[in-house]
C-alpha cells in the first residue's frame, strides 16, 4: 500500500555546524547547493496505539496488485474486537493498479463492490507494479511539485530479493520524486546527488543503526555529519567501502555526495 502525503523542502540560506574543517566544508557545499530536509515524523505515534494504523492523513491510498491482499487479510488483525468486514470497508484503497497477477479474485470483487478504481495494467510486462503505481501518482498530481509529494510504500522490503532490487530501482527512475520504502525493521530512500542533505532523526522510532551506499554509479566523495565513523570527503563503491553499519550519534544527520546515496536507517519496535 502506497501512503501519500505533503513535506517540506527548505533552501540553505544558512547552515549551523562545528568548527572542524570537514564540517566547514559540509557549510560551504550547502550555502551553494539547494538543502533537502528529510524526516521520518511519519512514524510517530500520533494516535492511541489500539487505534493504529491511521490512513486518513495521506491524500491517496493505493495497493500495487496482490498489496491488496496483504490489505484485506491483515487490517482486521489490528482491530480483533470489530468485525473484518467493517474493517475493510473503513480501511479501503483508493486504487488498485498492477497487472493483476496476484490479487485473489474475491478480494478485487470486494474492493471494486466498494468504489475502488481497478486499473488493469496486464498488457505491461515491463514495468513492476510499483512502478505502475508511482506513475499513477506522479500523472494524478500533474499540476503540483513532484518535489513537495512523499509516497510511503508499505511492504516494499523483505521477501524475494529480486523483488527488493525492482523496488531500488524504481525509487532512482523517480529520484525526482520522495519515495520511502517501508518494512517492519527498517526504511530506506534516495539522497539526489544534486542536493544537500540535512536528516532529522526521530530517535524515539528509528536508529541507531544506519547506512549510507552509492547507487548507480561509485562515489568519489562523500561527507556527512553527526554519526559515529563520519565520511569525511571520503569515495564509495561497490566492490570498495560502502557505508553500512553506521551508527546514528546526533538528532541532525547531514550529508553531501557527488552521486546518489541510499539512505536506510533502522525502526524501532514499539
Amino acid at each position: 500500500m502506497l501512503r501519500l502525503q505533503s513535506i517540506i523542502l527548505a533552501k540553505a540560506k544558512h547552515f549551523t555546524v562545528s568548527s572542524s574543517s570537514s564540517l566547514r566544508l559540509v557549510k560551504k557545499r550547502m550555502i551553494a547547493m539547494d538543502l533537502m530536509h528529510h524526516s521520518s515524523c511519519f512514524l510517530l505515534p500520533t494516535i492511541p496505539l489500539q487505534r493504529r494504523p491511521s490512513l486518513t492523513t495521506a491524500q491517496l491510498h493505493l495497493c500495487a496488485d496482490g498489496g491488496a491482499n496483504r490489505l484485506y487479510d491483515e487490517m482486521p488483525l489490528f482491530f480483533p474486537q470489530e468485525d473484518a468486514s467493517d474493517v475493510r470497508r473503513r480501511y479501503k484503497p483508493d486504487v488498485i493498479k498492477g497487472d493483476m497477477d496476484s490479487i485473489r479474485r474475491e478480494v478485487l470483487e470486494f474492493y471494486a463492490s466498494l468504489g475502488t478504481e481497478i486499473v488493469d495494467k496486464s498488457h505491461d510486462q515491463d514495468t513492476t507494479d510499483l512502478h505502475k503505481c508511482v506513475t499513477y501518482i506522479r500523472d494524478s498530481a500533474s499540476g503540483l511539485d513532484k518535489s513537495n509529494l512523499c509516497i510511503l510504500v508499505v511492504g516494499a522490503l523483505g521477501g524475494r530479493f529480486d523483488h527488493e532490487m525492482g523496488n531500488l530501482n524504481v525509487i532512482c527512475r523517480f529520484s525526482y520524486m520522495r519515495i520511502v520504502l517501508l518494512s517492519n525493521d527498517s526504511l530506506i530512500h534516495l539522497l539526489p546527488r544534486t542536493y544537500c542533505h540535512e536528516i532529522h532523526i526521530q530517535t524515539s522510532v528509528e536508529g541507531p543503526h544506519c547506512g549510507l551506499i552509492p547507487i548507480g554509479t561509485p562515489s568519489k566523495s562523500s561527507t556527512t555529519t553527526g554519526l559515529q565513523w563520519d565520511l569525511n570527503n571520503t569515495a564509495m563503491e561497490f566492490g570498495g567501502l560502502v557505508s553500512t553499519s553506521n551508527i546514528v550519534k546526533e538528532e541532525k544527520v547531514t550529508v553531501q555526495s557527488d552521486c546518489d546515496l541510499l539512505w536506510t536507517i533502522s525502526i524501532k519496535k514499539l
